[in-house]
């Protein structure tokens, strides 16, 4: 890539896209997206909920190009001089300033080595903490007092997300950070998808408990009393209680028929996923501020919609 923001090979571009479709489930058109948008040269602001794969596609995509990708936590503890760097202070005491006694935080670190900085949880950062990337965006330089200006290497890019659920010690995000950045959408994949992420992270063998886990966490994404549900990563650890706590209490699990549950599961099995999903859900539900119900309570709404009310209501046969 050029600093530019052109891409010196296009069909490069295209050889990565297609190795990292190996590497991350349902997710083409946000991964020619986000490629399309860093080969360009752009920063650019990921907006979604946890657990959509969004720091799995930046590490692919960093992967491939064998460059750096420096984390970093957005919070109030992000102070500009975090961001940047300081001075050590006992060198300080002996040296004065000088640019031998600056320690490089991670906005250099990723422009002297082109990669790209991930600010995870962006609009949990101070304001100022923000603006001082303005300056690193517009131009790709910036200085330094009593150490110099640093120039960013071609590669280096601002890749940011934040949730657009969260709202609590969060910092409204100014016209100009806007200014600088694209954007992309970034929501939760299909059932089919997340059954592939979750027989991959697990190695769960069992497709009647890969299915029940997906379906009661997705779920928890479509209830007017839950502001914000569980990602993914509910169903993985769901569907690894479920596979413990069954081995534990010697539960076979059932064979799976269908994706949707059939009618006359075992009453210990199901028993065992809810179990399951106290454990693996409970802290991963955020009720909405009018609920009355306790998340127990919610979970347990929706094990009985997936195991009781979904069964019932379908056809004989």
């Amino acid at each position: 890539m050029q600093n530019n923001g052109s891409v010196v090979e296009t069909a490069s571009v295209s050889e990565v896209r297609s190795r990292i479709a190996h590497k991350v489930v349902g997710r083409e058109r946000e991964t020619d997206l986000l490629l399309a948008a860093v080969a360009a040269g752009r920063d650019l602001m990921l907006e979604g909920p946890p657990g959509t794969s969004k720091s799995t596609l930046l590490g692919a995509i960093t992967s491939e190009w064998d460059i750096p990708l420096v984390f970093v936590e957005g919070n109030a503890d992000l102070t500009p001089s975090r961001l940047v760097g300081h001075h050590n202070p006992a060198r300080v005491l002996r040296e004065d300033y000088t640019a031998d006694n600056f320690v490089e935080g991670p906005l250099i670190e990723a422009m002297r080595t082109g990669g790209f900085l991930y600010i995870e949880e962006f609009n949990r950062a101070p304001e100022d903490t923000l603006n001082t990337l303005l300056t690193a965006m517009a131009e790709r330089v910036i200085t330094v007092p009593r150490v110099g200006s640093v120039t960013a290497l071609p590669t280096f890019r601002i890749v940011a997300s934040m949730n657009p659920y969260d709202n609590i010690g969060t910092t409204r995000l100014s016209t100009s950070v806007h200014d600088r950045m694209c954007r992309l959408a970034i929501t939760y994949q299909d059932a089919a998808a997340e059954r592939e992420i979750v027989v991959r992270r697990t190695g769960v063998g069992s497709a009647r408990v890969v299915a029940d886990a997906v379906a009661v966490t997705r779920a928890t994404r479509e209830r007017d009393d839950i502001r914000q549900g569980s990602s993914v990563r509910g169903a993985i650890d769901v569907a690894l209680m479920v596979a413990q706590l069954a081995q534990m209490r010697g539960v076979e699990l059932p064979a799976a028929d269908s994706v949707e549950p059939p009618r006359g599961l075992p009453e210990d099995y199901t028993i065992v996923v809810l179990d399951a999903m106290m454990v693996a859900l409970s802290g991963r539900i955020h009720l909405d501020d009018t609920a009355f119900e306790t998340p127990e309570a919610v979970l347990h709404q929706i094990w009985q919609d997936h195991f009781i009310l979904l069964p019932a209501a379908a056809e004989p046969g």
